[in-house]
């Protein structure tokens, strides 16, 4: 099996066209992961990354997510420190108002309409990049406010308003150039560059969970107690195969409607009739009801924390106590909160009515359903019944590692790997590259990674 997979990677690399493309890849993944090295300039950045390195904190809550989705840039002061989450969440917010904008809706059906949509996210990127830089740029100035236990300063420059500046336009050209990067290894590389993106800026964190999870076997002197044994080892085999295992098989996942086309003539041509089908997605939501749902339970706490601390009050300082990451009220909400969001986005991009309409059209139809209203009936029916089956898969893969936490104890770099968003991410993205390299070394006539390693023709 091993040497299969080995004969299909040398088999990608003796066609020019794919060598060339995996090649640009590389180099520029290496290029995103210097951004989220090199520290902006005026700030002590080893302070910050001594004090994490005693602490270990920076794993959980807030902090933590979008330390997950910077590949670790906000603990290194660096100039990615924003990462591409600017554009991420620039990208959603367009889709939601495409989905109940009428003017943007029709726009997204003209010709040339998507490429206007996707100018429009660049420059709502830049917008998000200036406000969530400057208010970066204020934080750093009181790093105890973020980083629990700091002392002392990050900020070196005695002129903050220079320092400001310098910073927000530093931030915001980083997130600008690493969208930038991403759209280039969409276009010149393989697979999805802004996912790919994320993803090398989760496995960059696998070296620290790997010392972690040798720590956890191996504790030093005096935290014996604490150490896991063969049984736990046992267990943590299982979970990552069968996590991995599930979430390789829901992704791919998908419900095939049957789509019948009776022969129709336009104009003098005549177009044979013909079967085909429509595939609608388990998990058509992906990851986006688990940010949703973490971004949305991290401020309670921190609300009724900050207010206890305040106002001298128990009352809420219990409240946040009971909202805090991994206790049984929080797993409940987290849950119920990814089920909502994971309705929330099919009934936002998935219009049952536009693809009726589409499909009475073309000359199409569902067999044993009338075309037009029952035809939507039909597919909305059928989307909210998978659509269930997709959101409890989500559920089950988000509580996961909070679930490890408690009965394991284990530290959250290394839980993190074992499902929620890190998972489903990095698994969907690899997926995704290799079957855009399998197709081109099936046109090449060479077997792809599912297949034996072996040349079947020459190019």
């Amino acid at each position: 099996m091993l040497s299969a997979i080995a004969s299909t990677f040398a088999n990608c690399f003796k066609i020019p066209e794919l060598k060339s493309r995996i090649t640009f890849t590389l180099l520029v993944l290496v290029i995103c992961r210097l951004i989220a090295l090199i520290p902006v300039p005026g700030l002590d950045a080893p302070a910050l990354r001594a004090f994490l390195d005693d602490h270990r904190k920076g794993s959980d809550g807030l902090l933590g997510m979008y330390s997950l989705f910077t590949g670790g840039a906000l603990e290194n002061c660096a100039v990615g420190s924003l990462g591409i989450m600017p554009y991420i969440s620039a990208t959603i917010i367009i889709q939601l108002l495409t989905a109940v904008v009428p003017t943007l809706a029709k726009l997204a059906r003209e010709e040339g309409g998507r490429v206007k949509i996707v100018q429009y996210g660049r420059y709502l990127t830049l917008l998000l990049c200036l406000g969530q830089g400057f208010v970066m740029a204020l934080g750093w100035e009181h790093p105890e406010k973020i980083f629990s236990g700091f002392t002392g300063r990050l900020v070196l420059s005695d002129n903050l308003w220079w320092y400001r500046l310098n910073t927000l336009v530093i931030l915001t050209t980083g997130t600008m150039v690493l969208m930038w990067l991403g759209e280039q290894i969409t276009e010149r590389g393989i697979g999805n560059g802004v996912s790919l993106v994320i993803t090398i800026g989760i496995l960059a964190r696998l070296p620290q969970a790997t010392t972690s999870l040798y720590l956890s076997f191996f504790p030093p002197t005096g935290d014996e107690g604490k150490r896991l044994n063969l049984f736990h080892a046992i267990a943590l085999v299982l979970v990552l195969a069968s996590v991995i295992a599930a979430v390789i098989a829901v992704t791919q996942a998908q419900r095939k409607v049957p789509v019948q086309h009776a022969q129709r003539a336009v104009g003098r041509k005549v177009y044979a009739g013909g079967t085909s089908f429509m595939p609608l997605r388990v998990n058509y939501a992906g990851v986006m009801p688990i940010i949703f749902a973490q971004a949305i339970l991290m401020f309670p706490e921190k609300i009724f924390s900050t207010l206890g601390s305040a106002l001298d009050v128990k009352f809420f300082s219990e409240i946040a106590n009971l909202l805090h990451s991994g206790s049984l009220l929080y797993l409940l909400l987290f849950a119920l909160m990814i089920l909502f969001f994971s309705y929330f986005w099919v009934a936002t991009q998935f219009n049952e009515l536009q693809i009726a309409d589409d499909l009475k059209k073309s000359g199409g139809y569902i067999p044993g359903v009338r075309p037009g209203q029952e035809t939507s009936r039909f597919l909305h029916r059928t989307m909210s019944r998978i659509t269930l089956a997709g959101a409890i898969f989500l559920t089950v893969m988000a509580i996961i590692p909070d679930l490890m936490n408690r009965s394991m104890g284990l530290d959250p770099s290394v839980s993190t790997f074992f499902g929620g968003t890190s998972m489903l991410i990095t698994v969907g993205v690899l997926l995704d590259t290799m079957r855009q390299m399998e197709t081109h070394l099936l046109m090449r006539h060479y077997d792809g990674f599912l297949k034996k390693g072996k040349i079947r023709g020459r190019l």
